[in-house]
């Protein structure tokens, strides 16, 4: 019936036909050694009240999940944003039209961005091999970045040097930059990137960061009126194991890999598994979910090390997490409406900082989203350059380095 979305459905096919897609699918990504999204789309819905919105919401309830909410419902002002395998376009689509909610397709197949990806990140690896030095205009993967990490601290020992403060679900190492003047327990802000393993242009931008701090200090007042008083921490792979998986087989890998007993859905939403707002809004209760918050806060290992780290360090002035969707700035909480104690401090600093970078791009859609927090909590800010997405392609396959 249209009134609900049923099990898996592609347009126009036979029961059979459908299951001989599937098994060719499965072949071909085994042969390729990665998942395929052919014909999966990007569909974006703009929900006019409460009432509609609720409809959206019961898409994500579903079990198994038919749709992976790129931007989810949140309020009516805001568009709903959500990639639909194939499979499930039909009834997906029959249910948007027979609750009336309007739907515009904003990637009409993804595979051909990813083969665009793909492509260009060879093209990329060929001219790194051919010139002997690392593109700063292009995707790498975890042991290249890792490699890169160790050539970036030895070129600049004088003021960067590389922290090891634990090991992730599947044991790779979880490494932090620490950029400093020297002293020791000194004010410091921290950075990561890529706590969602599929949003690649974070890495990225955080490398990038990390060049442009070094080659600023000592020549931009700013950058180096703040390492002098100030240290620096930039975590650039936040989840190293959920980072490789998309590389290895799911370029749309969300989640960390950890695993339970009992439990067929693998991976945790990092993200969602601080204690401030643990199991809130924004969170999902489903292993299967992509917003699983995890059994209890800080249960996976890459959560707790970060943890520990800026605990024990108790003199952390600011965090800040960085995204590539949304292209808003959130300041805590991330997953409360109710105004924090110094509101009226952070929403004026808040509109400065959008100003200042959509002034420092060539348009307003150059910005991606960033996450900023206190000690007390974690949510979700903006920051220009590189750019996080073309058409609408939120993980960027192309971006530039202004």
């Amino acid at each position: 019936m249209p009134g609900s979305p049923r099990g898996g459905a592609g347009h126009g096919l036979s029961p059979v036909d459908r299951r001989m897609l599937l098994v060719c699918s499965f072949v071909l990504a085994a042969a390729l050694g990665q998942m395929n999204f052919t014909g999966d789309q990007v569909l974006r819905v703009l929900a006019k009240n409460e009432k509609e919105l609720s409809l959206l919401r019961d898409l994500e309830g579903l079990k198994p999940q038919k749709v992976d909410f790129w931007r989810g419902p949140a309020r009516p002002s805001l568009p709903v944003d959500m990639r639909v395998p194939f499979s499930e376009l039909r009834d997906i689509k029959a249910y948007l039209e027979s609750h009336g909610l309007a739907y515009s397709i904003m990637i009409k197949d993804i595979q051909v961005l990813l083969d665009e990806e793909r492509e260009a990140m060879a093209k990329s690896r060929r001219l790194e091999r051919s010139a002997s030095s690392f593109s700063y205009s292009s995707y790498h993967t975890l042991e290249e970045i890792y490699t890169w990490i160790d050539s970036f601290v030895t070129e600049h020992s004088n003021i960067v040097s590389k922290i090891q403060i634990g090991h992730s679900f599947e044991n790779r190492s979880i490494l932090v930059l620490k950029f400093s003047t020297g002293g020791s327990q000194r004010p410091a802000i921290w950075i990561d990137t890529g706590i969602h393993s599929r949003e690649w242009i974070t890495h990225a931008t955080g490398i990038w960061t990390a060049r442009k701090i070094v080659n600023k200090y000592g020549k931009d007042r700013i950058v180096t009126d703040v390492l002098n008083a100030m240290d620096i921490f930039m975590e650039i792979v936040s989840n190293p194991d959920g980072f490789a998986f998309t590389h290895s087989m799911n370029r749309l890998w969300r989640k960390n890999k950890s695993s339970r007993p009992g439990i067929f859905c693998i991976g945790v939403d990092l993200n969602r598994n601080w204690n401030s707002g643990f199991g809130g809004n924004g969170s999902n209760d489903n292993p299967c979910s992509e917003t699983y918050h995890g059994p209890s806060p800080q249960s996976e290992p890459e959560v707790a090390a970060v943890v520990n780290f800026i605990t024990s360090h108790g003199n952390i002035k600011a965090l800040i997490s960085i995204h590539s969707y949304s292209q808003m700035l959130m300041y805590p909480y991330g997953h409360s409406l109710e105004p924090v104690s110094n509101q009226e401090e952070l929403m004026p600093v808040g509109s400065l900082s959008t100003g200042l970078m959509t002034a420092a791009s060539s348009t307003p859609s150059a910005l991606s989203s960033v996450t900023l927090g206190t000690m007390a909590s974690c949510c979700r800010p903006h920051r220009s350059s590189p750019q996080p997405r073309r058409h609408g392609w939120p993980f960027g396959p192309s971006w530039s380095t202004r």
